[in-house]
């Protein structure tokens, strides 16, 4: 029988570009309209139009691939002050705004103390349950609270390894429409290696080469002030009628 499994989702940034026009007063678009009453709206549907791509996947992957133990949710959020809460429970722009003024930091109490409560919670209901965290492991702002209660249940999708947030959200919803799970890894060893499998439109994240760098500062320092217009192939143009061209 497969073990029990849970996913702990990581949050939404509500201070872009996204969360002013979902915060402001005068929105009037009908999640706006819903998370200024008192009704609220689910932090789900909150976090996903804050994330966009990224929180749609995590939720849709989390709700596919879930088997809780009983009395558990099957996905939890991470908060910056009120533990892990479930996507379906409703906040308002109260909570909203409340939660904005939290910190995803390992050293901050508001954070810390309401996350390892409901951890615990979670790791007590099955000793074996696997947590999977759909998050950055890069960093120790969840690992350095979740490793400490989960140990080596505590998981992470290896083909997350190089990924940036639209490429993991797009790969999520594919590995949904597929009926196919990712590979799981240790999620306490952040530098094991993983094979990463491509598709189309993913997004590589490489280091700046030596030649690069160079490029990059002949332009901004030779290129961009010199008073002649240096092409590729060493040509010179020195005025609308005459040029000279110096070829490799």
């Amino acid at each position: 029988m497969a073990p029990h499994r849970v996913f702990l989702l990581s949050p939404a940034f509500t201070g872009g570009k996204r969360g002013q026009l979902l915060l402001r007063p005068a929105a009037a678009f009908d999640l706006a309209v819903r998370l200024r009453s008192a009704q609220g709206a689910p932090l789900g549907e909150v976090f996903s139009f804050l994330s966009g791509l990224y929180f749609r996947g995590k939720l849709a992957y989390a709700r596919a691939f879930a088997h809780p133990p009983a009395g558990v949710p099957g996905a939890l959020v991470i908060t910056t002050t009120r533990g892990l809460v479930q996507p379906d429970v409703r906040v308002t722009m109260d909570d909203v705004l409340e939660m904005a003024t939290g910190d995803i930091d390992a050293g901050d109490a508001r954070y810390r103390e309401p996350m390892e409560r409901a951890a615990r919670e979670v790791a007590d209901a099955d000793p074996a349950a696997e947590v999977v965290l759909l998050g950055s492991i890069a960093s120790g702002k969840y690992v350095d609270v979740l490793a400490g209660i989960f140990g080596e249940r505590l998981r992470f999708p290896a083909e997350f390894v190089g990924r940036g947030d639209m490429s993991r959200g797009g790969l999520l919803l594919r590995q949904v429409d597929a009926g196919t799970e990712l590979t799981l890894m240790d999620g306490n060893k952040p530098t094991q290696h993983a094979q990463l499998r491509l598709h189309p439109f993913d997004v590589l994240l490489v280091p700046e080469s030596t030649i690069t760098k160079l490029d990059r500062w002949v332009d901004q320092y030779i290129r961009q002030l010199s008073p002649v217009t240096l092409n590729a192939g060493f040509t010179y143009l020195y005025s609308e009628t005459s040029r000279v061209v110096l070829p490799f």
